[in-house]
C-alpha cells in the first residue's frame, strides 16, 4: 500500500512539526527533546496561573488526537508515542513539569497496559518531586461486555473536553479529578469498521473480505468483537447503535452523540451516517450532537465510532462551552432538519400529452438500451473517467421513460420543449443538461422542420458545453447523427453515422472536452468515449424494425 513516507522512525516528528507550522498549531508549541521526547503545549499556559494543567496523550495514529485538542478549554499539553506505542516515562514526565505549578496536574489516561504503567509511573515520579498529580483512567469501550479493562476509545475526547472545561473554571484538582471521574463514567462507544487499518507494515495483509465489516474494534487495528456481513447504512448502524442502547442504564437520561470518523470514510457517507443514526431506536435519548468529524482516528481505518455521554446540568454546560482547538469542531442540539417551502417552478408539462406511437415505441426502445447498457458504459468509462457515465444516461433514460404518458408525442416541438424542461428538473450530469440545452432551444426555434430545429439546438449545446466534432465527446457520434438526420437520410445511415462517429473516437489521441480532457494520451487509446459510445447505442436502438 502506497503511503507518504520518509520513515516511520520519522514519521511522528515531522508529522508534530507540521502540525506546528499549520493554522491549528499557531497557538502551540513543543518541548525541546525530539527523538525521545514529544510533548506539545500550549503557547499562553504559564504554570503559576493558578489553575489545574491537563494531561493527556498516548500512542500517535489517532489524529487530531492528542496533540489537536492542545488549546484554552481542553488540554494543556499531550504527550505523543510513536505509532500506537505509549509514550516512554521521562517524555510524560517532562510534560508533567512544563505544566505543573501549584494547583496541580490531571492526566486523562486511556485504559491500555502501556499508557497506564507509563503515566502511572511518570505520576509518581512527579509526586516524589512534591507535585500534585492525578490520574483518571477513562475506558468508555462497551463491545466487550464484563471485560476488567475496558478500552479507551474515542470518548477519550469528550473526558478532555470535561477535564478542560472544569479546570479552566478554576476548580481545585480535587474537584476537576471527581468531576472528570464522574463524567468517565458516564460515556460509553462502539465502533464498526469496513476494514482494518495499514500500520506502514509492507508484509500487512487485510483480515476482512470484500463482503466483511467488524463491531466493537479497539482503535489500533484490532479484530472487533464480532466479525459483521456487509449491509447498507442504515442496517450498519443499526447494528451499532443497538448495542450502544443495550449498554445504557434504563433510567430514560438524556445523551450526548459524538459521531467519530475513523479514518477514511468520506464527508459524504459521515452525514448520511447520521442521517442513518436518526433512524434508530437510541436517537430519541440524544440531545446533543457532535460531527461527524475525525476526534480520534485508526490511522485510515474506514469506519466510525459513536460516543454517548449522559447529560446532567454541569455535564452539559462542560460541553457547550468554547474551546480554542480547531479540531473540537463544535456541539449542537439535536434536531430535524430546517425546511422551506420550493419557490414557484415553472411547470414541465405545459402542453397536452398527445400520442404517436411509433416514437413511443422508438423512444421506449432507446430508454431500454440505455438502462442494459448501464454497466458496461459505466466500466468503459472507469478506464478514462469517473466511472459514472453509464448511470448517468440510465437516469436520463428513467425519467423520460417514467414520463412516456405525459410527453405530448404528436407534437414535435412541444415535444422538445418539454424534454428539455424534464432533463433540465430531474436528470443530473453533464450530457443530461447538455440535453436539455440541445432540446429546449429545438423547441424555441423558429424553424418549420424539427429536424432543422434539433440540428440548432445541437449548435446550441455546443456553444454552452464548449466541446466540437473531433474532441473526444458524445458529440462526435451526436453530429453526424443529426446531420444525416436533418439531410433526411434512411435511418440505417443515421445509425451508421452514429456509430462511425462512436467508433472514431477511439482512435483520437487527446480529449479536448470533459473529464477525459485530463487524462494522458496513453490511456486512451483504443477505448471509445463513453458518451458517444452511449449515443450509439441508443440510435441503434432506436432503429425502426424493418
Amino acid at each position: 500500500m502506497k503511503r507518504f513516507l520518509n520513515s516511520r522512525e520519522t514519521l511522528v516528528t515531522e508529522a508534530l512539526d507540521g502540525l506546528l507550522r499549520s493554522p491549528a498549531g499557531a497557538e502551540l508549541c513543543r518541548l525541546d527533546g525530539y527523538p525521545d521526547i514529544r510533548v506539545i503545549l500550549r503557547k499562553d499556559w504559564d504554570k503559576n496561573c493558578g489553575k489545574v494543567a491537563i494531561l493527556s496523550g498516548g500512542g500517535s495514529g489517532h489524529e487530531p488526537a492528542h496533540a489537536g485538542f492542545v488549546g484554552k478549554g481542553m488540554l494543556t499539553g499531550a504527550v505523543c508515542g510513536s505509532l500506537f506505542a505509549s509514550p516512554g516515562v521521562d517524555s510524560i514526565l517532562a510534560g508533567i513539569l512544563a505544566v505543573t505549578g501549584e494547583a496541580g496536574c490531571l492526566l486523562v489516561v486511556k485504559n491500555y497496559t502501556g499508557d497506564r504503567m507509563n503515566f502511572g509511573l511518570a505520576a509518581e515520579q512527579a509526586r516524589a518531586l512534591g507535585l500534585a498529580v492525578e490520574m483518571v483512567i477513562v475506558g468508555d469501550d462497551i463491545s466487550l461486555p464484563g471485560h476488567r479493562h475496558a478500552r479507551g476509545v474515542a470518548g477519550t475526547v469528550l473526558a478532555h473536553k470535561m477535564a478542560g472545561h472544569i479546570a479552566e473554571s478554576g476548580a481545585n484538582l480535587e474537584t476537576v479529578t471527581a468531576f472528570t471521574r464522574n463524567a468517565v463514567s458516564k460515556i460509553r462507544s462502539i465502533g464498526l469498521a469496513l476494514s482494518d487499518c495499514y500500520t506502514y507494515d509492507d508484509g500487512f495483509e487485510t483480515r476482512l473480505g470484500d463482503n466483511e465489516g467488524e463491531l466493537g474494534l479497539g482503535i489500533h487495528g484490532e479484530p472487533g468483537a464480532r466479525r459483521i456481513e456487509m449491509a447498507d447504512a442504515d442496517q450498519l448502524m443499526s447494528l451499532a447503535a443497538t448495542d450502544l442502547l443495550a449498554a445504557l442504564p434504563d433510567n430514560g437520561a438524556k445523551h450526548a452523540l459524538m459521531l467519530n470518523n475513523l479514518g477514511t470514510t468520506s464527508v459524504l457517507e459521515m452525514s448520511l451516517l447520521l442521517q442513518a443514526f436518526s433512524k434508530t431506536e437510541l436517537a430519541s435519548r440524544i440531545a446533543l450532537v457532535a460531527g461527524p468529524s475525525h476526534f480520534l482516528t485508526a490511522l485510515d481505518m474506514n469506519g466510525f465510532s459513536l460516543s454517548l455521554i449522559e447529560l446532567d446540568t454541569e455535564i452539559e454546560q462542560a460541553l457547550l462551552s468554547r474551546v480554542a482547538p480547531t479540531a473540537w469542531t463544535g456541539i449542537t442540539a439535536w434536531r430535524e432538519p430546517v425546511l422551506l417551502p420550493v419557490p414557484p417552478m415553472p411547470d414541465v408539462f405545459t402542453a397536452p400529452p398527445s400520442a404517436s406511437p411509433a416514437l413511443r415505441d422508438a423512444v421506449s426502445r432507446g430508454a431500454a438500451a440505455l438502462l442494459e447498457n448501464e454497466d458496461a458504459l459505466n466500466a468503459l468509462d472507469a478506464k478514462i473517467g469517473d466511472g459514472d457515465a453509464g448511470s448517468t444516461f440510465a437516469e436520463t433514460a428513467r425519467v423520460i421513460r417514467e414520463s412516456l404518458d405525459r410527453l405530448p408525442l404528436g407534437d414535435p416541438k412541444a415535444l422538445m420543449q418539454t424534454t428539455g424542461r424534464l432533463l433540465a428538473r430531474h436528470a443530473g450530469g453533464s450530457s443530461a443538461a447538455l440535453l436539455s440545452i440541445m432540446f429546449s432551444t429545438a423547441g424555441r426555434s423558429g424553424e418549420s422542420r424539427w429536424q432543422a430545429a434539433l440540428k440548432e439546438g445541437l449548435t446550441a449545446m455546443q456553444d454552452y458545453g464548449g466541446a466540437r466534432a473531433g474532441d473526444r465527446t458524445m458529440l462526435d457520434a451526436l453530429i453526424p447523427a443529426i446531420d444525416a438526420l436533418d439531410a433526411g437520410k434512411s435511418w440505417t445511415e443515421i445509425v451508421t453515422a452514429a456509430r462511425k462517429g462512436a467508433d472514431a473516437t477511439a482512435k483520437m489521441q487527446k480529449a479536448a472536452a470533459g473529464r477525459a480532457s485530463y487524462v494522458p494520451s496513453a490511456h486512451l487509446d483504443n477505448i471509445p468515449d463513453p458518451g458517444a459510445e452511449a449515443i450509439a447505442r441508443l440510435f441503434e436502438a432506436m432503429r425502426p424494425a424493418s
